[in-house]
C-alpha cells in the first residue's frame, strides 16, 4: 500500500505540475527512450551481477513494495512459541523437543502459531538451532557464536541486493543521457526538415534525461532504501529469536527466556510485560 501510495504521489506531482505550466502529457510517452534506458540499465545489472543475482533481486523488490512483515501480533505468536517449545523443554528435557521440531507442519505446537509458520526462514532458523540442543549440550557462548555467523551472513546477503539496486539508480541518469544523446543525433539527421518535426526530437531526447533522473530517484533509490528496511526488520526478528534460545539455555525458566526477547523487540512492536505474560498463559490453557 505504501508502495502505491508512494507512486501516485510522484506521478501526480511531476505529471500534475507539468500540465499546470500547460504540457502535452503524450510529449512524455516516448517507447523508444524507454527502451534504452531500460534495456541498458538492466544489461548492465545483469554484467554486474549474474542472472541468479538478478533474479533475486526481482523477489527482494518484490517483497519490498509490501508493508511492514513484523507486527506486534508475530511478536506475540513468536513469542507464544517460544514458550510452548520452551515449556516442553523444561519439563521434559531438550529431548522432549524431538518430536515437535522433526516436522513443525505436523507438529501441534508449531501448527498453533500459525502467522510465525508462514516465515519459513524463521522455522527454520528455530528447528536448527532446537535440533543441536536436542543433538547434545551446547555452550551458550559457542551456540550464540554460530547465531551471530548465521545472522550476519543473511544480513550480507540481504545487503548486497540492496546495494546492487541502488547503484542501478545511480547509474540510471547516466542512461537517461545515452537516451538523449541518441535522440539529438537523430535530430540532426533531420536538421533542415519542418520546425515542427525537429521539435518533437529534441522533446523526445530531453524525455529520455528526464525518465532517467525520475527513475533514479523517483524510484529506484527509494526502493533500495525499502530493501534495507525490509532487511533491519527480519534481523530484528531474528535477533529476538537468538535472544530468547540463549536466555533458554543458559537455563532461565521458559517467562523469563521469553521476557529476555521481548526486551530486544523494537519498541513499536514491544507487547508490555504483563500483556505478554497474560497472552502465553492463555496458550498454555
Amino acid at each position: 500500500m505504501n508502495f502505491i501510495i508512494g507512486v501516485v504521489v510522484v506521478f501526480g506531482c511531476v505529471i500534475g505540475g507539468f500540465v499546470e505550466h500547460g504540457g502535452n502529457v503524450h510529449a512524455l510517452w516516448q517507447p523508444s527512450e524507454l527502451v534504452i534506458i531500460g534495456g541498458a540499465a538492466l544489461g548492465s545489472f545483469i554484467i554486474a551481477n549474474g542472472l541468479s543475482m538478478a533474479k533475486s533481486t526481482m523477489g527482494a523488490i518484490g517483497a519490498s513494495f509490501k508493508g511492514t512483515k513484523y507486527g506486534k501480533d508475530d511478536y506475540l505468536d513468536l513469542f507464544g512459541l517460544m514458550f510452548d517449545l520452551f515449556s516442553i523443554a523444561r519439563k521434559d528435557g531438550v529431548m522432549g523437543l524431538e518430536r515437535e521440531i522433526e516436522d513443525p507442519s505436523k507438529s501441534a505446537v508449531f501448527t498453533k502459531h500459525a502467522k510465525v509458520m508462514k516465515d519459513h526462514h524463521a522455522i527454520e532458523f528455530i528447528q536448527d538451532y532446537m535440533r543441536m540442543l536436542v543433538s547434545g549440550e551446547m555452550n551458550p557462548f559457542q551456540l550464540e557464536n554460530l547465531m551471530d555467523i548465521e545472522l550476519q551472513t543473511h544480513h550480507h546477503e540481504g545487503e548486497a541486493l540492496a546495494g546492487a539496486v541502488n547503484k542501478m539508480s545511480d547509474a540510471m541518469p547516466g542512461f537517461g543521457i545515452v537516451a538523449a544523446v541518441l535522440g539529438i543525433v537523430n535530430t540532426m539527421a533531420a536538421i533542415g526538415g519542418p520546425v515542427t518535426e525537429i521539435g518533437e526530437k529534441v522533446g523526445a531526447a530531453l524525455v529520455g534525461t528526464f525518465l532517467g533522473i525520475l527513475l533514479a530517484y523517483g524510484f529506484l533509490g527509494p526502493i533500495s532504501t525499502g530493501m534495507e528496511r525490509k532487511l533491519k526488520e527480519e534481523a530484528a526478528f531474528f535477533t529476538v529469536i537468538k535472544t530468547c534460545i540463549i536466555a533458554m539455555v543458559q537455563g532461565y525458566a521458559p517467562l523469563i527466556a521469553i521476557e529476555f526477547g521481548r526486551k530486544a523487540a523494537p519498541t513499536a512492536f514491544r507487547p508490555g510485560f504483563q500483556e505478554l505474560e497474560n497472552y502465553v498463559k492463555g496458550k498454555k490453557k
